[in-house]
């Protein structure tokens, strides 16, 4: 290992016959971590005893952790890490008996993404704790075996529990399976127990019982579970149940446009705002999603009232709106976008929120506040983990104003930087903007606006009805590029998307793929 490792002075007593007594004590333990990169990356998959399977964290943040239960107290003499290419410049190893309060037992300052093998150590608990402060490169931190080698405090005990028996599943939903069974018995006492799905291990329970979630619709499902007891002892599997996931909802479709009203109506037929609205009348969307700029040029009430809500208004109990930097030109500030939509615009209070539909798990943004920087990002920002954190749904779009990559006359939007590294960071799925008067889809990026299949589809939907801009050349993940009126038709599923651009006279002017939820 050419990385510089720094032992606490504590760290370094362990004497060479210790060290030669001891065993692995991680492999097949109960594992937490702060995030993961995606169902196939569990922090389970650090722990297996396989180098070809790994846990890999959420892309582009600091710090990330991985925590493993080693059932009981024991001293740790050796940890070895096994780092895929997502490797980590600055990282801890912590140690606790109790899971919350940690003390050091390494660091690591000059990690190269080699074989960590950090040995000579002489911490003690039943909790050990790989903490990753500085990534070696732009994505998160992975690695395809932590290794935790010491002796436990009672080698002695070797009686694994009994089987857990019983087990049984609730109703089960589209996306969610329900467990319970009847509790296991053990010399020492039961510490918890083991989920598996479909023979793989995918969480811990304390108690008996657990909902199983992320799930696909009309899918079948095999769970089993195992009792571990406080020495680490580990029963066999219990008798396995199949599940299959409800269908699902039918989907629906949504309706979605940015830059809207300008001061016309229906009596010029140069009036854009007038034709995108029929568009929408014609789509008969289950609810209407606007990107800001909702009405021009300083958005009084008194313009929302005479031109917005003569076309888009027939909709306006089923928006979820949010504002552009043109409700901000009013005198007071949004003062006529909160008096025109009331508490459809402010549900909770404050210009950003979140709701749901079938699946899906909508997020809609103030990004005035992130461009002019005299709003509160950082109320905003604090708001917007806890809600990513909380969400229970499949499938997640957020939706804000200014984007962060564009092609149009705006070009990208380096004040929308910290909104897009979070939501590809969050594995969200859908994108939505304004700010560009023009159409503009792009496939899949990471943070860095490369292509890449795990990241949001952005999409620049602008073409409301605000006069069009020119284009700039188009980014190489740019998949269309129009500059025409438009309203976006947005057919979702519990586990997929699709999205059509209809123009003005009614025709498919771009078709999307069909996305499968992260």
């Amino acid at each position: 290992m050419l990385a510089a490792v720094v032992l606490l002075p504590s760290a370094i007593t362990a004497a060479a016959s210790a060290e030669a007594a001891d065993v692995l004590l991680s492999q097949g333990k109960p594992v937490a971590t702060s995030t993961i990169e995606g169902s196939s990356y569990t922090g389970a998959k650090a722990v297996d005893g396989s180098t070809t399977t790994r846990w890999a964290s959420a892309e582009g943040s600091d710090p990330q952790w991985l925590r493993i239960d080693l059932g009981q107290p024991a001293t740790i003499h050796r940890v070895l890490l096994n780092w895929e290419a997502a490797y980590a410049k600055k990282y801890r190893i912590e140690v606790s008996d109790d899971g919350s309060t940690f003390t050091t037992a390494a660091s690591v300052d000059t990690g190269d993404g080699k074989l960590d093998d950090l040995t000579g150590l002489s911490a003690h608990g039943r909790f050990v704790r790989f903490v990753g402060l500085t990534r070696g490169t732009s994505y998160g931190y992975s690695f395809w075996e932590m290794q935790v080698f010491g002796s436990t405090d009672s080698s002695g005990d070797t009686q694994p529990p009994t089987v857990p028996a019983g087990l049984t599943a609730g109703a089960a939903t589209a996306t969610s399976v329900p467990l319970t069974w009847s509790a296991a018995t053990d010399n020492t006492g039961v510490a918890g127990y083991d989920i598996l799905r479909n023979g793989t291990a995918v969480a811990t329970s304390a108690t008996t019982s657990y909902t199983d979630t992320g799930l696909t619709p009309d899918t079948s499902y095999t769970y089993a579970v195992r009792a571990r007891d406080n020495a680490g002892n580990v029963s066999a599997a219990s008798t396995p149940i199949t599940v299959k996931t409800a269908a699902g909802s039918p989907g629906f479709v949504l309706a979605a446009a940015g830059d809207i009203a300008e001061r016309c109506t229906a009596s010029s037929s140069s009036c854009a705002h007038v034709k995108t609205a029929k568009l929408v009348e014609t789509m008969n969307p289950a609810a209407v999603i606007t990107m800001g700029d909702n009405q021009y040029d300083d958005a009084h009430l008194s313009d929302f009232k005479s031109y917005y809500d003569t076309t888009w208004g027939k909709f306006k109990s089923k928006t979820h709106p949010i504002p552009g930097n043109h409700e901000t030109y009013d005198d007071t500030p949004y003062k006529g976008y909160d008096d025109y939509f009331g508490a459809i615009a402010k549900p909770n209070g404050q210009r950003y929120y979140s709701w749901e539909m079938g699946n899906w798990h909508f997020i809609a943004l103030d990004s005035n506040d992130f461009a002019t920087h005299e709003f509160g990002p950082d109320e905003q920002m604090a708001w917007l983990k806890q809600d990513l954190a909380n969400n229970k749904k499949g499938c997640v779009a957020a939706y804000w104003h200014h984007p962060r990559w564009s092609s149009g006359d705006h070009g990208d939007n380096p004040d929308s930087i910290e909104l897009w590294n979070l939501m590809a960071a969050s594995k969200v799925d859908l994108v939505l903007n304004g700010h560009d008067h023009d159409y503009e889809r792009f496939v899949p990026q990471n943070a860095d606006g490369k292509a890449d299949a795990s990241g949001p589809v952005e999409i620049v939907g602008g073409s409301g009805g605000a006069s069009l801009y020119n284009l700039s050349s188009p980014h190489p993940t740019t998949a269309k590029l129009l500059k025409t009126y438009g309203v976006l038709k947005l057919s979702m599923t519990d586990t997929s998307f699709q999205s059509q651009l209809i123009g003005v006279d009614g025709k498919v002017l771009d078709s999307s793929p069909t996305y499968t939820c992260h």
